[in-house]
């Protein structure tokens, strides 16, 4: 299972293992790559956790794709 997020180029931290400061950095800058994410993402408690990624992980791509500014990028979690 492959997990993505959706981040900013100019972010130091890694969503993955340093939310909380990725999350700060991401506010403070006026991104706020979450709320963005979540008003692109069709994610649903009726879809499957891997529906839910898959979707998440299309959302991101799209963002990405019309991203003018050219500010976003899509992080993989790292894998043990």
């Amino acid at each position: 299972m492959e997990e993505y997020m959706l981040t900013t180029v100019d972010n130091p931290y890694d969503p993955f293992d340093q939310f909380d400061n990725w999350f700060q950095f991401d506010m403070d800058k006026g991104y706020n790559s979450c709320a963005y994410l979540d008003k692109i993402a069709r994610t649903s408690d009726q879809l499957s956790e891997e529906e839910n990624r898959i979707e998440v992980s299309r959302a991101i791509d799209e963002i990405i794709k019309y991203d003018f500014r050219n500010i976003y990028s899509k992080v993989k979690a790292k894998t043990n």
